[in-house]
């Protein structure tokens, strides 16, 4: 690491924060902390004079002339170094345009400093190594109710939990507040208290999410909260992205099972996964409402999020009346990704029992279907490893 990547510009007004983050990189001998106490309307050349390896900013996302003066600064760092955006207003507009401006990362306050250190330590790493440390987050989008989003969403976060590729921490996240049902399938008590932060999204941190934290005996995390289905519950948007942003911070791989219903935080979901699936049925119903999703992600997220579509129980009706997989495939386009064998019996006794699919049948065809959309790398190794014959053991029998 050179000398100019040691160090990072702090541009704030906040006397308050810039203590904080003086104190917070003060037991670091590597990282130098330059600050410009200025507005960042105010900045001329003081970050290019600097010749710093990152830039923090503190602003007011919801002002379009201090959006605009960021889109300066990038423009005028031309790529030399990434920017860590530190705002307190904060709205779905916001995170479209932080974005589309493609800044390293965004976190709002009150934060604490241990994660501005994590996501400037992070920006210093570089695009090659930050690939390997950034959380992969993939969220499961129901089209209809009882299309088995939930069941799908579980075995992903399994697959990836035992990935021989991608083995790492894992944790499921079920946003359905007012139906989830992610513990209740892994026999979990749920233990999310939203109310105990609904007000103060600060005093999440990590031990107080370890607490919260549902655990299996495989090591995969659930964060799930108890379900009061006689309210109809939603949270302002900054509390949702704090416990995202959290739980990115110390997982992997983050599994989102995600309600039917558009909430105001939706749209931030969308574009902060690295791969949004919908989960539809072979109906012609579930496919029109398929299509009328997509429409309304792209409508919502600008193009900047391509929906995918897993069609459960997929049955392939050769010689009977019904949806074809050609006319699947008419409706949804490239947007189609595979389907999962109808394979009631497995699924209804692995939910009764409170256990994952795989536990009871390691080679469901479930599983399969699904390892070749999540996985699809380790599908054809697999389908490579264990071949019913090989030339060589024929030629074996037959001498």
């Amino acid at each position: 690491m050179s000398n100019q990547s040691k160090r990072i510009v702090l541009v704030s007004t906040d006397t308050d924060f810039v203590q904080d983050t003086r104190t917070a990189f003060a037991a670091s001998e590597k990282i130098e902390l330059v600050v410009v106490a200025k507005n960042i309307n105010e900045l001329r050349g003081e970050i290019q004079d600097a010749e710093c390896g990152a830039v923090i900013v503190d602003m007011d996302a919801s002002k379009l002339d201090e959006i605009e003066s960021l889109q300066r600064v990038i423009r005028r760092l031309e790529g030399k170094a990434p920017v860590v955006v530190v705002t307190k207003e904060f709205d779905a507009a916001a995170v479209r345009i932080l974005v589309q401006l493609h800044v390293s990362d965004f976190l709002v306050k009150p934060l604490t400093t241990a994660d501005l250190v994590r996501s400037c330590i992070r920006a210093l790493q570089g695009p090659g190594k930050e690939e390997n440390s950034e959380a992969q987050i993939y969220s499961f989008m129901p089209v209809a109710g009882g299309v088995g989003c939930t069941t799908i969403a579980i075995e992903t976060a399994f697959q990836l939990h035992n990935s021989a590729t991608r083995a790492a921490s894992t944790c499921v996240v079920d946003l359905n507040f007012q139906h989830g049902a992610c513990a209740e399938y892994l026999d979990l008590e749920p233990r999310f208290d939203i109310t105990e932060i609904e007000n103060r999204p600060e005093r999440l941190d990590r031990q107080l999410l370890d607490v919260m934290l549902s655990k299996h005996e495989s090591g995969l995390c659930v964060l799930a909260a108890p379900t009061r289905p006689t309210e109809m519950r939603t949270f302002n948007t900054d509390l949702v992205i704090r416990v995202l942003d959290l739980v990115s911070a110390y997982f992997d791989n983050v599994v989102i099972d995600m309600p039917r219903t558009w909430f105001p935080w939706t749209e931030t979901i969308l574009l902060g996964s690295n791969k949004l699936y919908l989960v539809t049925e072979m109906t012609v119903p579930c496919l029109r409402q398929t299509q009328r999703l997509i429409q309304a992600i792209y409508d919502t997220a600008q193009k900047q999020v391509k929906p995918m579509v897993i069609v459960n129980r997929f049955e392939q009706r050769m010689f009977e009346n019904g949806i074809k997989l050609a006319d699947v495939e008419s409706v949804l386009g490239d947007h189609f990704v595979g389907g999962i064998s109808n394979n009631y019996r497995l699924v209804r006794s692995a939910v009764d029992q409170g256990v994952p699919l795989h536990e009871i049948e390691p080679d469901a065809n479930v599983i399969t279907d699904l390892r070749k959309i999540i996985l699809p790398e380790e599908a054809i190794v697999t389908k490579k490893k264990k071949p019913l014959f090989s030339l060589g053991s024929l030629r074996r029998k037959a001498g």
